[in-house]
C-alpha cells in the first residue's frame, strides 16, 4: 500500500508531516538512494533515509508525558542544544505534540504516532490545553474578562478565540484555551500590561501534568489513552481550509 513520504515519517517517529515536509524541500530525505520529492509516495520494499539513515515504520504506539522544565525548547533539532529530545534521552525515537515556549513549563507530550498529533494539534479540532499563570501584579475583574472575551493580537493579525479563565490567587489565574498561537498567553497578557512570571501547563484534553515532577517522564495509562481515542473520534488530521472544502463538497452533493 501506498503511503506520502510525510506520512511515512511521521509515522515511522522521525518528526511530525509539517517538519517533514520541510526537510523534504531541504534534500534530506532519499527513496532508494535517491532524493525524495515533495507529495511523493513510498511503497513496500523501498528505502527510505533520513539525514543518511535507514528509517523504519515503528508499530510499537509511544505516548508519554513529560514535565517540562525552563529552558528547555519542543524540538527535535539536534543544532538545539537545549533541545527536549536530547534531554529525555528516550531509548526510542520520539517527537513533541505541539509545543511549550522555553520560558514556560509544565506538561509536553511526546509520542512517534503522526496521526496522533494531527489530530491534537490542529486548531479546528478545538482541544483543551490548561494553564496556571503568575503575573507581575494583582489580578483584576476587568483584566479576567479581558482575556476571556477575546484579545486582539494585532502581531498577528488575528483575536485569540473566546477563553475560560479563572482567578485562582492574588497574581494567579488559571486560563483554558482550544488553540496554541505563538506565545499566546504572554500576548495576551501584555495587550492589558501584565508581564507573565511563571506560566505552567497543567492539561491537554485529558492528561493531567499532576504530581510528576520536573524533569521527569511517564508513559500515557491505557485509561488515558482509552478517553484520549474518544475525545479524537470525532477530530480530523486535516488542515481547516481543507476540512471547509469538504464539507462544501458534502453540502453540494446533498
Amino acid at each position: 500500500m501506498e503511503v506520502r513520504i510525510n506520512k511515512y515519517l511521521s509515522e515511522a517517529g522521525v518528526c511530525s508531516r509539517r517538519e517533514a515536509d520541510r526537510q523534504i524541500r531541504a534534500g534530506n530525505v532519499t527513496i532508494d538512494g535517491r532524493i525524495a520529492q515533495m507529495g511523493e509516495s513510498v511503497t513496500p520494499g523501498q528505502k527510505v533515509c533520513f539525514m543518511g539513515k535507514p528509517v523504519a515504520k515503528e508499530e510499537e504506539m509511544i505516548l508519554i508525558a513529560f514535565h517540562k522544565p525552563k529552558g528547555i525548547v519542543c524540538t527535535a533539532e539536534k543544532r538545539e542544544k537545549d533541545n527536549v529530545i536530547d534531554y529525555i534521552h528516550y531509548p526510542k525515537r520520539i517527537y513533541p505534540i505541539g509545543r511549550l515556549d522555553k520560558d514556560s513549563e509544565g506538561l509536553l507530550l511526546l509520542t512517534n504516532n503522526g496521526d496522533i498529533v494531527n489530530k491534537m494539534m490542529r486548531a479546528g479540532n478545538r482541544h483543551e490545553k490548561e494553564y496556571v499563570v503568575t503575573v507581575n501584579r494583582p489580578v483584576t475583574d476587568s483584566f479576567l474578562r479581558g482575556l476571556a472575551g477575546g484579545v486582539p493580537l494585532v502581531e498577528l493579525n488575528t483575536t485569540t478565540r473566546k477563553c475560560k479563565v479563572w482567578q485562582t490567587g492574588k497574581k494567579e489565574f488559571h486560563i483554558i484555551l482550544t488553540q496554541g498561537l505563538n506565545r499566546q498567553i504572554r500576548r495576551m497578557c501584555e495587550y492589558f500590561d501584565y508581564r507573565v512570571v511563571r506560566l505552567v501547563r497543567e492539561r491537554i484534553m485529558n492528561i493531567e501534568l499532576g504530581d510528576l515532577e520536573v524533569g521527569n517522564y511517564r508513559d500515557v495509562t491505557p485509561e488515558e489513552y482509552r478517553q484520549l481515542t474518544k475525545l479524537l473520534e470525532t477530530s480530523s488530521n486535516a488542515p481547516a481550509a481543507q476540512r471547509s472544502m469538504d464539507q462544501n463538497k458534502n453540502q453540494n452533493r446533498k
